[in-house]
């Protein structure tokens, strides 16, 4: 050992303690690494090149995440009726809210919507909110048996992002600006996001079925497109030969049988 120290100097103790602190480090890298492998049945545990999982948040651009739209089907074989010339077929293309608002309709949660319509469509604004307004809060539309209420609120209100859904009336030849990708052909409306889509040819003229009775159809495409807004996303078939349609069926297209009814709780 002497003559180990006399020829090797400083490594001779240098040597023995650098093993010692090697052995150490192991040491503690065994007893740290989790040894419970049902909490890892990937197998990465100690696996530094595995990627971190991440949840990006959606744009909050006010549309429900899971159904962002609701249309009508196949309209697009369908053509305008003869009597076009009651509506302007194109609008501005932007939309403005009818200023103004309402009493509360009707008991129950409160739902708040905005009435707009687009621009340049030669449409009565005032008149329109209106009818929108009577629809909601009669008691056979959805806040029949206090299910729930409504009021109309206005430009301010839409500003400051109070409210829950829009009612908006639209031209056909705008109507894929407003309901992109649903398909619509220019003739059926929709809902897309916070918007009850109606459209202004629809309005109008109604549709052949319901026998000129424009003023049902008119209550009917509101709480149609409302039910929508307010989370009834399927279209239900006619019950049966005769009987009342369900307000959620698809009456534009047709009425399979059923009678036109326009009320949720008629």
């Amino acid at each position: 050992m002497r003559g180990f120290v006399r020829r090797y100097g400083w490594r001779a103790y240098a040597v023995p303690l650098l093993t010692l602190a090697t052995l150490a480090a192991l040491v503690d890298i065994a007893v740290d690494r989790p040894t419970d492998i049902g909490t890892d049945p990937a197998g990465t545990a100690g696996v530094t090149g595995a990627p971190t999982p991440s949840v990006l948040p959606m744009p909050d651009d006010g549309r429900p995440a899971d159904a962002p739209a609701q249309g009508d089907a196949e309209p697009s074989e369908l053509s305008a009726p003869a009597d076009a010339a009651a509506y302007v077929e194109r609008g501005a293309g932007t939309v403005s809210v009818v200023d103004g608002s309402s009493p509360v309709y009707g008991t129950g949660p409160l739902r708040r919507f905005v009435v707009e319509i687009e621009d340049g469509i030669d449409v009565d604004g005032a008149g329109f909110a209106d009818a929108v307004e009577e629809t909601l809060g009669d008691p056979r539309s959805w806040g029949s048996g206090g299910r729930m209420s409504f009021q109309r609120v206005g430009a301010a209100a839409a500003a400051a992002g109070e409210y829950e859904f829009r009612v908006s009336l639209v031209s056909p030849g705008s109507m894929e600006t407003y309901c992109p990708g649903v398909g619509t052909g220019g003739y059926t409306s929709c809902r897309y996001g916070e918007r009850a889509v109606i459209n202004l040819a629809r309005w109008a003229t109604a549709v052949p079925h319901y026998d000129g009775d424009v003023a049902t159809y008119r209550r009917y495409v509101v709480n149609h497109e409302v039910g929508h807004a307010l989370g009834n996303r399927e279209h239900p078939p006619c019950p049966g030969a005769g009987q009342l349609a369900p307000v959620m069926q698809q009456q534009t297209l047709g009425l399979d049988g059923c009678v036109k009814n326009a009320w949720p709780y008629p």
